[in-house]
């Protein structure tokens, strides 16, 4: 059997559902096919639960408290001490939530590719293939940073990085950084870099910031009155940046000023097009992330264009597969512990009914 390029050595098992990802989205997945009885396996290439927050900057917390953001079935406890969880709980809560429904994780494999094999599709690993009737893709985005193809991008002698890539503002203690990005992750990043650095702030369009009194909780609130049909603006509306802490506390400081976008980088900073330069050391793209999707190249040839048609979670091209978890596009807040819950929901039942019909 050919796996693109690759050989695989033998078939690893066949099922009804196989699961690609085991992060927040896979596990919300796995609890419902679990409940309606069906055959499936998960698939996660890392080696350890906890999905992408496993790998996030070491301040990144929940936006909201943690009693409004857990997975169905079993709440995340709190985090003693702390009124928003950090990503570390995060993490614990993942590992335990696989540990109390007894989930059928694999790990870890890594899925080179998803194929038709006649009646199923073939998922194709590092550890054998899988066949199963329906495959739900839920890598997620995080492999996937996406940076902008700026003018002299490659003539910059300075350091550059993607929020993948960030820790701690301490590696730009008195240095000059420029924090790329108009979201939530530009926010807390220049936050706590402009403490000790010389820190701008660049966006391409205005920052819009939510009002003081709006966290996870509203925000939640408000994805689930769209998701049902319900009247008004969907979350976007709000804003885009949740004042947390951090950020409410660098507006005090009167850092939350953002200049627009540049032009071009040259070898010692960033030029904007009125021809005015900035030296700079550093810079921090907080430019946000594609959907990890190059497994599913031979089932979506629009892909690599951004176009993924979907019918709910369900594939236009395909319909044995599903994606879930990537952003609005798979449901409402799809892309947060609690939308992944609701999207993994109508999802196994969409697949109940098929096999069972």
């Amino acid at each position: 059997m050919i796996c693109g390029r690759r050989r695989c050595r033998s078939v690893a098992g066949s099922c009804d559902v196989a699961v690609v990802g085991g992060g927040q989205a896979g596990l919300a997945v796995g609890y419902y096919l679990r409940r309606a009885g069906l055959d499936y396996v998960i698939l996660d290439g890392q080696s350890q639960p906890g999905g992408a927050w496993r790998h996030g900057w070491n301040s990144l917390r929940l936006f909201s408290p943690a009693e409004y953001s857990p997975l169905l079935g079993w709440g995340m406890p709190r985090q003693e001490g702390e009124e928003f969880p950090t990503a570390g709980h995060v993490v614990d809560y993942l590992r335990a939530y696989e540990q109390r429904y007894d989930l059928r994780v694999r790990r870890p494999v890594r899925v080179h590719e998803v194929r038709r094999a006649g009646e199923r599709l073939a998922v194709q690993t590092d550890d054998g293939s899988w066949l199963a009737r329906y495959v739900i893709s839920a890598t997620g985005t995080w492999e996937c940073p996406y940076v902008p193809d700026i003018p002299g991008r490659d003539e910059f002698a300075g350091r550059q990085l993607h929020t993948v890539n960030y820790t701690s503002p301490e590696q730009f203690r008195g240095q000059r950084v420029v924090i790329v990005g108009g979201g939530n992750s530009a926010a807390q990043i220049l936050a706590e870099v402009s403490r000790i650095a010389e820190a701008t702030w660049v966006t391409l369009r205005p920052a819009r910031f939510m009002p003081d009194d709006v966290d996870g909780r509203v925000l939640f609130g408000v994805a689930t009155r769209k998701a049902a049909g319900g009247a008004g603006g969907g979350v976007s509306d709000l804003g885009d940046i949740v004042m947390v802490p951090s950020v409410r506390e660098a507006r005090d400081r009167a850092v939350l000023h953002a200049r627009p976008m540049f032009a071009r980088l040259t070898d010692r900073g960033v030029r904007w097009a009125d021809g005015a330069e900035q030296p700079c050391d550093a810079i921090i793209w907080c430019t946000g992330f594609q959907p990890n999707l190059t497994h599913l190249a031979s089932l979506l040839p629009g892909w690599r264009q951004g176009e993924v048609a979907t019918e709910g979670t369900r594939s236009v091209d395909d319909s044995r597969l599903y994606l879930l978890g990537y952003g609005d596009w798979t449901g409402p807040a799809s892309a947060t512990l609690v939308g992944a819950g609701r999207t993994a929901k109508a999802t196994v039942a969409d697949i109940t009914s098929r096999l069972r019909g």
